[in-house]
């Protein structure tokens, strides 16, 4: 009777088990696969963290394309860089009959360059492109110069600029790598950033009874929490472009897509993709013992190498955490006297190959010179 009794609990437990845990499932938790970048439309792309410079996702980065008028970044960052936002601009032929997208300037009109500003970035105005052009540099061609020398300045070396507006020019081209370069500076203007954030702007029209109003065009600031804007552009041969920012607690990225059909999909993806998928890792501690350091005529052979301060890196993983490495510049052995927290080197932060960062490097304490006394004291106990 028991052993009955013992086979009806036990068959009854395999059949409850059955139910629970159906065949191909296990015990073990269950673990999502690893993310993988998303896939995007875009022929080329990138996602620029702002803070570290690092590039979080490429496609294509370094293939040469037309910019259509995501150009006017650069415009923009040239013209607060060389001008004045109360500069009084006279809009001249040229300026008031440029073809394309306006805020239809007329000819003689005068505008300050803030208000040129708007119009560029907020309507994509071709005709305040060219009249900021001519205020600054004296002509479109003189103009188009600086926007290139500029561009090498700031890393962007695979970029030309024809003109400030970016009608299609065969010789007019960037990189989406580079122009993250170039909007990553463009962001760090306090000027900058208010323009391409407002919502909407009044700016007078003379001879008209009412005011040119301008609203801004960037569909982002609806689209993604955090958004900062930044610029859209189209032609025929550039397709559609797009250059946006954002923040996430206190993190700011840039994207990049150039001939994306689907360019807000695309660039809410990326967003997504770089603030989810990449953490500010502290790699180094402000005040972390680090190592310690020969010194030569001190009181003590030894100092303790201390970081002046903290370092933060955006790693995917911990197998990315395995990349970084440290390289010690310290030109041994130190000579004594040695303040507490004086600078006796740096250490050189590399993601695989790569310098991304460099931190002081200081004395952990007050090493003293020791005295000709001492010394021969030290020389006779030796003997």
């Amino acid at each position: 009777m028991f052993k009955k009794f013992l086979v009806a609990v036990i068959s009854g437990l395999l059949c409850l088990y059955l139910i629970l845990f159906p065949a191909g499932e296990s015990w073990a938790v269950q673990v999502e696969p690893p993310s993988t970048p998303p896939e995007i439309s875009a022929e080329a792309a990138v996602i620029l963290d702002w803070n570290s410079g690092r590039l979080l996702y490429a496609k294509n980065p370094h293939l040469p394309r037309p910019m259509a008028s995501t150009t006017k970044i650069m415009t923009a960052l040239v013209a607060l860089e060389k001008g004045t936002l109360k500069d009084v601009v006279i809009i001249s032929a040229q300026a008031a009959h440029t073809g394309g997208s306006s805020i239809w300037l007329e000819e003689g009109e005068k505008k300050t360059l803030e208000e040129l500003l708007l119009g560029l970035m907020l309507r994509s105005g071709n005709d305040a492109a060219v009249a900021i052009a001519e205020h600054i540099a004296g002509s479109v061609e003189a103009f188009a110069q600086l926007m290139t020398a500029r561009a090498r300045e700031l890393g962007a070396r695979k970029t030309v600029f024809k003109n400030p507006h970016g009608l299609h020019h065969p010789e007019h081209y960037t990189t989406a790598r580079d122009l993250a370069c170039i909007a990553a500076h463009a962001m760090g203007m306090r000027e900058f950033r208010r323009i391409i954030a407002t919502p909407k702007a009044l700016i007078s029209w003379p001879g008209q009874p009412w005011d040119r109003f301008l609203y801004n065009q960037n569909k982002l600031f609806e689209l993604y929490a955090g958004a900062e804007g930044i610029k859209t552009g189209w032609t025929t041969p550039a397709g559609r472009c797009f250059v946006g920012a954002a923040q996430n607690c206190n993190r700011r990225l840039i994207t990049v897509v150039f001939n994306a059909p689907q360019m807000w999909e695309d660039t809410t993806l990326l967003l997504d993709y770089g603030f989810t998928e990449f953490n500010y890792k502290k790699v180094i501690n402000k005040g972390q013992h680090l190592k310690s350091a020969a010194v030569s005529r001190g009181d003590d052979k030894k100092v303790k190498v201390i970081a002046a301060d903290s370092f933060y890196y955006p790693l995917k993983d911990a197998k990315e955490e395995k990349k970084v490495t440290y390289k010690f510049i310290i030109d041994e052995p130190l000579k004594a006297p040695l303040r507490n927290k004086e600078r006796i080197g740096e250490l050189e932060i590399c993601f695989g190959r790569e310098v991304v960062g460099v931190v002081d490097l200081l004395a952990g304490q007050e090493v003293k010179k020791t005295g000709l006394w001492r010394r021969l004291q030290k020389i006779l106990r030796r003997e």
